[in-house]
């Protein structure tokens, strides 16, 4: 099976659809999709539900698709750093699902694993718990979280091979890995493709066997808050 694509456009090519569930990998403005967001931006596709942590912030990554109405419904952790994703949700302008971060991530990885649901402490007792089933385990109440299965899933990785084994950079391991799992067909943009067999097999963190499709690019790697000091006079 081909996996390798020139672009990101040619690797969306007959995936996109109006009203369809997107898993994206990164946090904050770390390990995002950034090349695979443009062409989804350039498509046009519209009514979009997006899985991620956050939503970039305004004008980079998810953000654009803000900022292009595409996006209908967020399931995220986070909403700072985007002003734009805070006017959209308080105007009634996009639905939000709350997840917190672990309940996300594990809602993701579930759904990669073909396991429709778990039972998590997390948000008992808060609004997150509404409307979910409750269920007493050694006298201790948790609530029921479905697992995600997306349409898509978009990741960015470091390297990959040609048959889609990945190895994320440190912090890019923290939704990337869960959101390719998710996805009925994953889509990847890596930094590097190497040859078959140069990765060594204890270093590869996500199987070729959840990768359908990859790109190689250049990446704009904006740190999304500068943090400096003056310099010290000799």
């Amino acid at each position: 099976m081909k996996k390798v694509y020139a672009n990101a456009t040619e690797a969306l090519s007959g995936l996109l659809h109006d009203g369809m569930t997107i898993s994206a990998g990164g946090f904050g403005l770390c390990g995002i999709p950034e090349l695979l967001i443009d062409a989804i931006v350039d498509s046009g596709v519209k009514d979009l539900t997006i899985a991620s942590n956050n939503c970039g912030v305004d004008g980079f990554g998810l953000g654009k698709l803000l900022d292009t109405r595409q996006i209908r419904k967020m399931i995220s952790s986070y909403v700072g750093e985007n002003a734009e994703f805070m006017r959209q949700y308080l105007s009634g302008e996009l639905e939000l699902e709350f997840n917190p971060q672990g309940t996300l991530a594990e809602r993701m990885r579930a759904g990669g694993s073909g396991i429709p649901g778990f039972y998590t402490k997390t948000g008992v007792g808060t609004q997150i718990a509404e409307g979910k089933e409750v269920k007493i385990f050694d006298g201790e109440e948790y609530i029921l979280e479905r697992g995600i299965v997306s349409d898509l899933a978009i990741v960015k990785a470091w390297k990959a091979d040609d048959t889609g084994n990945l190895v994320f950079r440190k912090t890019a391991r923290n939704f990337n890995p869960p959101a390719a799992m998710s996805g009925r067909i994953c889509v990847v943009e890596v930094e590097e493709i190497v040859e078959r067999g140069s990765l060594d097999p204890d270093h590869i963190h996500l199987p070729g066997i959840y990768v359908h499709r990859i790109i190689q690019g250049d990446h704009e790697k904006r740190i999304e808050k500068v943090t400096t000091r003056k310099r010290e006079e000799a």
